[in-house]
């Protein structure tokens, strides 16, 4: 368990008026960000999609950014996701919405008697022996970064008669600290995992270079759309779908924008600066 959960209730569902403008603000802008982003970049507006990414945020706080108009949610712990997810669950479905990997029929109040999904991603690094406390709750995982997890991840899949999507995690920046395959194994690793059943390949993710430079930040979230083509061009089995780009934060969303992200990954944009890490 990580240190803050022992400090936080990441269950707590009440949060109060200030707290709720804050967020409610926040998404504002934000979404104002990226509609501003892809008329730059001479896009259609609507193609990026915004994912709130909600680590250290408890339900309240997370349900205020679903109600001020976040459709996508990414958390980085599956700890997390455990046990932040019976409150969310119960919280969208009384809006009328279906969170995640949540099923059922019109009987029981499932996803097939709601208006509206909000996919829940994991965005986070995955231990093996965490995949299944993830798999019932998110419909799909980004930090897919090597064969052997996908491997792991696609043998529970099926062994649950589920299919979950998958990202390819891409380290385009090189540095140590973050993680994701070589880019240069990454053309090999999406063919590999496209084969797979209980998975499908959705797209590649990455995080931007740490740096100042807008040229090198830029290169690498082109590369990964170059990447993406090549993968799509191959016409190999299950890679047909691989069509998300899942690249850009807070501090970078416009430039992932402008070189083609469909989905930016923002957390203190929205929340503000986390009290933990």
């Amino acid at each position: 368990m990580a240190a803050y959960m022992e400090h936080k209730d990441l269950a707590n569902e009440s949060i109060g008026p200030e707290r709720t403008r804050q967020i409610t603000d926040g998404v504002h802008r934000v979404l104002d960000r990226i509609a501003s982003a892809e008329r730059a970049a001479g896009r259609e507006a609507g193609s990026v999609r915004l994912l709130a990414a909600t680590k250290t945020r408890d339900v309240g706080e997370i349900v205020a950014a679903i109600d001020a108009g976040v459709r996508m949610i990414g958390e980085n712990r599956p700890q997390e996701v455990v046990a932040k997810v019976e409150g969310l669950r119960r919280l969208c479905r009384e809006r009328g919405y279906a969170l995640g990997a949540d099923g059922g029929d019109a009987a029981d109040g499932g996803a097939s008697a709601v208006a509206g999904h909000i996919p829940f991603h994991l965005i986070g690094q995955l231990q093996s022996n965490k995949i299944n406390k993830v798999l019932p709750v998110v419909d799909t995982i980004e930090s897919v970064d090597s064969v052997e997890l996908a491997e792991k991840i696609a043998r529970r899949a099926v062994a649950a008669g589920i299919t979950v999507g998958v990202l390819l995690e891409v380290n385009e920046s090189g540095e140590a600290s973050k993680s994701g395959c070589d880019p240069a194994l990454a053309l090999d690793i999406a063919r590999r995992i496209g084969a797979m059943g209980g998975v499908e390949l959705q797209g590649l993710m990455t995080i931007g270079a740490h740096v100042d430079d807008e040229r090198v930040i830029r290169a690498g979230f082109a590369h990964l759309r170059r990447l993406r083509e090549q993968i799509l061009a191959s016409g190999d089995p299950g890679t047909g779908h691989c069509l998300e780009l899942s690249m850009g934060m807070t501090q970078d969303m416009e430039l992932a924008i402008a070189e083609g992200s469909t989905i930016v990954r923002v957390g203190t944009a929205i929340f503000g600066e986390r009290a933990f890490k």
